[in-house]
């Protein structure tokens, strides 16, 4: 039986375990952490077609530049010098235009809409257990103006993706979701979204995987790899780690926003940043939600959960910063206020920031490493990892075990930042 090593325990990298263990792989996992302990535990649990668009559209450096002059932006760039996030927005201000929109949208399209359909395909088969609903996602608007300017956005995702929203303004809105404030201008409803408690989505896809036979190894620092050198193909033998030598056929690179951090044992480095984001997790409101939202003017999502409820969202570049500040959490509740009839609740339960893995163009790296011949990559999902995963681990899967992908994989090729 072949064996795979996968290195990296987040959403991205059980999503690989789970379809090479389908198709016949012995597999392990390695996590510095614990499985699903990164950026897949605290986000807003959004699985979404609707999300197609990269952040690189244009206008998008007009917005980042005001952004940075206003205090206690959603979007904020901590001062440094750093030649890697310099290097980083100006290829993402290059791209700040329709026909690379589009591109990448296109690129982000194809995995989001396989994976809307094969998580409704996991959770009915493997009965996972992880809150998930199907009330689609609204974009609410506070102003006229905002709502009338995403209207052109919401025209090139039907017209260009099939991905047509209803409108709703004003009253139409408040009857719609009675938990929004009255007076708003308005929302887009799009219905083929989906949404569900994170967390609990590890949970129980790591029981699916331990009762399959998959090897998880949790605190287990990858340290490199031993194999041949001095030859146009290098093939690696055996990943190092903390808890010894793992030998297999083939390892696969899933280490989200750590990945930049391994280009001397990958063969290249990848242009991804770590996007902070944050998240508030409390008890249901009184009068809570039925369905998930981004407050759109203030960069806020609201993730109305069986079992709780969460605020998140904001972006910060600050490298790999560890604080959890207070203002940027204080940020969530008055974009969530300026919105919502009952906009929180107490006790908070937990308060958590995680780092999204970051491209210039918003589309992930699936393929194989330049350096060795059996090391592949599946990183830089940007805010998407959770609503990408299981068409990444379906499509990295087929790419190893040498069958026709169900999407195409060029878009995703190591080589584009060449």
């Amino acid at each position: 039986m072949s064996r795979a090593v996968i290195i990296g325990g987040g959403v991205i990298g059980v999503a690989c375990a789970y379809h090479l263990r389908e198709r016949g792989w012995q597999v392990t996992i390695i996590d510095r952490g614990r499985i699903g302990g990164g950026c897949s535990h605290g986000n807003c649990g959004f699985v979404s077609p609707s999300h197609v668009l990269p952040l690189a559209v244009p206008g998008a450096v007009r917005y980042a530049l005001s952004s940075m002059l206003r205090k206690n932006s959603p979007f904020h760039i901590k001062p440094r010098l750093d030649w890697r996030l310099w290097s980083w927005l100006f290829r993402f201000a290059r791209r700040c235009n329709t026909a690379d929109m589009l591109a990448a949208g296109d690129a982000c399209h194809a995995l989001l809409e396989s994976s809307r359909t094969l998580y409704q395909e996991l959770i009915s088969r493997e009965t996972l257990a992880c809150e998930w609903q199907t009330e689609g996602l609204l974009f609410v608007y506070n102003t006229r103006r905002g709502l009338d300017a995403y209207a052109q956005t919401d025209a090139i995702l039907a017209e260009h993706f099939g991905l047509p929203a209803k409108r709703l303004d004003g009253d139409a809105l408040s009857e719609f979701e009675p938990a929004l404030r009255p007076g708003l201008a308005g929302a887009f409803y799009y219905d083929d979204d989906a949404h569900l408690r994170p967390d609990r989505l590890m949970t129980e896809w790591r029981r699916v995987l331990a009762a399959r036979g998959v090897e998880i190894l949790e605190n287990c620092e990858f340290q490199g790899f031993a194999g041949s050198s001095g030859s146009a193909s290098q093939h690696a033998s055996c990943a190092i780690t903390s808890h010894g030598e793992l030998s297999a056929d083939v390892f696969v690179i899933a280490t989200g926003a750590w990945t930049p951090l391994l280009a001397g044992h990958v063969g290249c480095r990848l242009p991804i940043q770590p996007g902070k984001g944050y998240s508030i997790t409390m008890p249901r409101p009184a009068v809570c939600p039925r369905i998930p939202m981004l407050l759109m003017e203030h960069r806020v999502g609201v993730t109305p959960m069986q079992s709780g409820y969460r605020l998140g969202s904001t972006m910060e570049f600050a490298g790999y910063d560890t604080s959890l500040r207070p203002e940027r959490l204080e940020l969530l509740r008055r974009g969530a206020a300026a919105c919502l009839r009952d906009p929180y609740c107490e006790p908070v339960q937990e308060t958590w920031y995680g780092w999204r893995p970051m491209t210039y163009d918003s589309v992930p790296v699936i393929d194989k490493s330049p350096k060795y011949n059996n090391l592949y990559l599946a990183a830089g999902h940007n805010m998407l990892g959770l609503s990408m995963a299981p068409a990444t681990g379906k499509l990295l899967s087929e790419l190893i075990a040498g069958e026709t992908p169900h999407v195409d994989p060029s878009p995703y090729s190591v080589n584009r930042f060449r």
